[in-house]
Formats: structure tokens, sequence, C-alpha cells
């Protein structure tokens, strides 16, 4: 089944290295997608080729029933907001936001019709004439998100728009950015390093490592239910440890760890070497409740303050680590801390397979 974006094996090379590899996706009509991973791992490159600032070397991009692969960039449909917002600072910020549709040859009725909503819209109405280097961050981003939205384009491409702005500043640009894009029932792909950002905008995210996609889910899904360890890895703090699988009881696995035996679901055949985890918000403080549960003593190494909540930080062997989430007003232990949670919690993977 087609969606209103359809990426199919596309890839990319650039002299000896693969940066795109048999990558494809498809994407619903009004649907915000994040691309999420490392430095390196292709997010950009794919955004270039949606784009068409870059040529994939295999592959195809259909948008809205038009196959991409031999249209120039202004001939897409497509509007992009870069990083650095590439705003015109010898125009006005009306001026900026008119220019895609002056450039496609608009009259000039509809052009100011067109540049007052959006204007309205960001909130920026009353800045119309302010010259571009007299706005703040937050401004000129509005600007530019103004200007690619002008067009009316059939998918919006978002390049780290927010990362040059402040952490308070950014929060709010989110929430701003989402309901704008909702109301325009606008498709988007937004690529972003910040996991946290992926989490809280995005209907799906698409997290990538070296050129391809490692799980494609709504950020609930990959948040409690990572399909690899690199996605339990990049994506929230984990509690982790290496063992070894002792028995399989119909899907219930007794895993043999430094801490003892340890509990959850998986299909791991007796002797096999695990990557056990589970998310420090899933941890209980306490002795085990009983049945259904699983969990440990853990030594106390270091504690984290951060506001609202603490993180105990477990002394584990290398390649092993232990986070507790408590309330910060909860009493501090003292060297060690008995810790449970649910086994249906606990995430059990291959070991060697990312950890």
């Amino acid at each position: 089944m087609s969606g209103h974006l359809d990426i199919k094996g596309v890839s990319r090379r650039f002299k000896l290295t693969t940066v795109l590899d048999d990558l494809s996706l498809s994407m619903g009509k009004g649907e915000f997608l994040s691309l999420l991973g490392p430095s390196g791992c292709g997010k950009t490159t794919l955004l270039r080729i949606l784009a068409g600032l870059l040529a994939p070397d295999r592959g195809s991009v259909t948008l809205a029933g038009r196959d991409m692969g031999r249209l120039p960039p202004h001939k897409r449909d497509v509007g992009v907001v870069f990083q650095n917002y590439a705003l015109f600072p010898h125009l006005t910020v009306a001026e900026n936001v008119a220019f895609g549709l002056k450039a496609r040859g608009k009259p000039k009725a509809e052009i100011a019709e067109a540049v007052t909503r959006l204007l309205a819209m960001v909130q920026l109405g009353h800045l119309a004439d302010r010259a571009i280097p007299q706005l703040s961050g937050g401004q000129q981003q509005r600007v530019a998100m103004a200007r690619a939205l002008a067009v009316n384009p059939q998918l919006i491409l978002l390049d780290e728009p927010l990362s040059a702005l402040d952490r308070k500043l950014r929060e709010s640009m989110q929430v701003e950015l989402r309901r704008l894009l909702r109301e325009l029932g606008m498709t988007a792909i937004f690529v972003t390093h910040d996991q946290e950002e992926a989490l809280a905008l995005s209907d799906r995210i698409a997290v990538m490592n070296a050129g391809r996609i490692e799980q494609l889910a709504t950020p609930e899904e990959i948040y409690a239910r990572p399909a690899t360890p690199f996605v339990l890895d990049f994506v929230g703090q984990s509690t982790a440890f290496h063992g070894v699988v002792e028995r399989n009881e119909a899907g219930r696995l007794a895993i043999s760890t430094d801490f003892g035996l340890l509990h959850g679901p998986g299909q791991f055949a007796p002797r096999s070497r695990v990557l056990l985890a589970v998310r420090p918000d899933r941890i209980t403080p306490g002795a085990i409740p009983g049945k259904g549960w699983t969990g440990l003593t853990l030594p106390i190494a270091a504690q984290t303050f951060l506001g609202g909540r603490r993180l105990l930080h477990g002394a584990v062997g290398p390649g092993d680590r232990a986070i507790v989430e408590l309330p910060a007003d909860a009493p501090l232990p003292g060297g060690t801390l008995p810790i449970a949670w649910r086994e249906a919690d606990t995430l059990v993977f291959p070991a060697g397979s990312g950890a």
C-alpha cells in the first residue's frame, strides 16, 4: 500500500563510504516523522535527496503520486527549513515570507493575503516590516517556518531548526511547531539528534544507524519496546546487564547475571548469552513484591540531582549499567538499594548485537 511519501530502496555512497543503505519508508499525509540518530547516520543526506539537492545512487522517491527522480528542487513541491534558517538579511520579514510565492509568479493580492495569514499564524504580524538581523533566534525560526509553508508544499523538511535555541525557548518552539503543522495538516520530516525532541514532537520516529533504519515506530513503542540494543541505548536511559540463559520455561527466561538470577520474557535457548535491560521508570525501590516480579540488591556508586527527580547510579562491572529513578524528595539509601520490576518489563536481546 502506497503512502503520501514513499521512499524505496534508496542508497547513497560518498567515495568508499555508504551513507544510506537500501533505505525504505512510507508516510501518510499529515504525518510528522522524526529521523533520529547520531551524527553521520544518514539523516541529512536523506533530507537532501528528498529536497532534490542530492541524487541517490539507487532507489526511488514518490511524493503525492509523482516520481521525484527527474524533478529539480523548485518543482518538487517541498519546503525546507534549514538549521541556520537561511533567511535573506536584506529583506524584511514579510518579504522573506513572500519570496517563494513571488518566484512562482503569484498575483500580488494573493501574496499579500498569504503573508498576512501566515505571519498571524506564527504570531509575527506586528514585525512584518522588521529587518531579519533585528529578530531573536526564535523569531527567525518562525519566519523560516512561515516562508517554507507559504507555498503550501506537499512535504516540509526540517533540518534541526531548533538546535541553535536555548533550552527554554526550544521547548516552547516545539509546542508551537507541532501546533502549527497539525493546524495546517502538513506532512513533515524532522531531522534531529535530540531524543527528547523526537519523543515530544513525532507521530512516528525512524531511529537510524549507519545508513539504515533500526526501528520505525511510535514514540511510545520506541521507548517501551526498543527493537535492538542500539535503539535501547540511543533513546532514553536504561539499566542493562549481560548474562547467560539458565532456563527457558515456556517463554519465561531465567538469566544468570553478576547480581544473581533475573527473569524476563523471551525465546532464547539455555546457555545463550544475552543482554537484559529495563527502563529506570519501570523500577520500584524495595524488595520483590511477589510473583511476576524480578529484582536484585544494587550497590550505589553515585547519584544525580535533576530537579524533580534523582537518578541513582549502580556500581556494576564493565559493559553493564544500572540507573534507578527516584523522586527528588525520596530518602537516599545507604550503600545498597533493593530494586524490583515486573518481569513483563524486562527487555532481552542477543549479546553482541550492538549493546
